[in-house]
């Protein structure tokens, strides 16, 4: 007997882990847009610190982020039993919020003049070039925008991980979004600082004797603004489709359309099955598209609303 209640018992251990791969996987897949963002963001809060600093700054903000899920995975935990309801407005927000986010990358140049861009840029090398700058201080600040940015964006990593594991056990749910959460922290930052540090090791291997490592060590080199860009682009794309994705699937008149509309595609002769696989994919990114823009018309209309209120 005591034999058979153990053959059980890891049985029922094989199924419940089989189970939380199978979830970690989807909620892996379905915060990959945030991922993206995330990369892109947190590379670019290093901008400035000097080469010396930049591991140590990433680590620092890695550990702040490691906080952050701290408070949130409890959080969300605590959502799932007490508020279950919760969910899926959170969730619809959260994607309303990865779309506004997206969008306000598309809309910068309209919103921002080329001038305000150069501006700041020319403030912030001032700044970095005065003997007088207080790095120390500078660092801090960094890191705390660094820190803040990333509450945002793990918020977003948890709500999503947190609606597919909703209908689980809380054992299950426990250890997803535990397990997301170290993933994400672990990969985001492991990334983040092999992308701040490819220029110095491209200039490293450029003083390399060798022909070859000088001519990789130019390649990293011309490699880095473009790998910055890429992840900028997929990351805004990655979003429109996660958001409009968790909005569509919020609203069953927009779900219904599109699995019809689906279906018509993939009816239609040569191209079907193609079409098929594309336009979901295609139609929840124009939703995100459509509602990151009136997001950030409600946003801007209410910002000088409110300015105009305070005089």
């Amino acid at each position: 007997m005591a034999g058979a209640s153990l053959l059980t018992l890891i049985d029922d251990i094989a199924t419940v882990l089989d189970d939380v791969a199978v979830m970690t996987k989807v909620a892996a897949k379905k915060t990959a847009g945030v991922l993206g963002d995330d990369l892109a963001l947190n590379a670019q809060q290093v901008a400035g610190v000097h080469a010396e600093r930049e591991l140590p700054v990433v680590w620092a903000v890695a550990l702040g982020s490691l906080r952050n899920k701290l408070i949130l995975v409890p959080a969300a935990l605590l959502i799932s039993l007490v508020a279950p309801w919760l969910i899926t407005p959170l969730l619809m927000l959260g994607g309303a919020y990865l779309c506004f986010e997206g969008f306000e990358k598309l809309a910068h140049p309209l919103l921002h003049s080329a001038a305000e861009d150069e501006a700041h840029h020319e403030a912030l090398t001032a700044a970095l070039s005065d003997p007088a700058t207080d790095m120390l201080a500078f660092e801090r600040d960094k890191i705390k925008g660094a820190i803040r940015t990333d509450f945002i964006l793990s918020a977003e990593i948890i709500a999503i991980t947190l609606g597919t594991v909703a209908a689980a056990p809380f054992l299950s749910q426990l250890t997803v979004l535990s397990g997301i959460a170290l993933i994400m922290t672990v990969g985001v930052y492991g990334l983040v600082a092999g992308i701040v540090k490819l220029d110095d090791g491209g200039l490293h291997l450029s003083r390399k004797d060798s022909a070859a490592l000088q001519w990789l060590g130019a390649l990293m080199l011309n490699a880095a603004p473009y790998l910055m860009k890429t992840l900028a682009v997929v990351g805004t794309a990655a979003m429109f489709m996660v958001g409009g994705g968790i909005l569509t699937h919020g609203l069953s008149f927009l779900h219904h359309a599109i699995e019809e509309t689906t279906a018509i595609a993939g009816n239609l002769p040569l191209v079907g099955r193609t079409l098929a696989l594309l336009t979901p994919t295609a139609l929840d990114a124009l939703t995100g598209i459509v509602a990151g823009a009136l997001v950030l018309l409600l946003v801007t209309v209410g910002q000088r609303g409110w300015r105009l209120l305070r005089g």
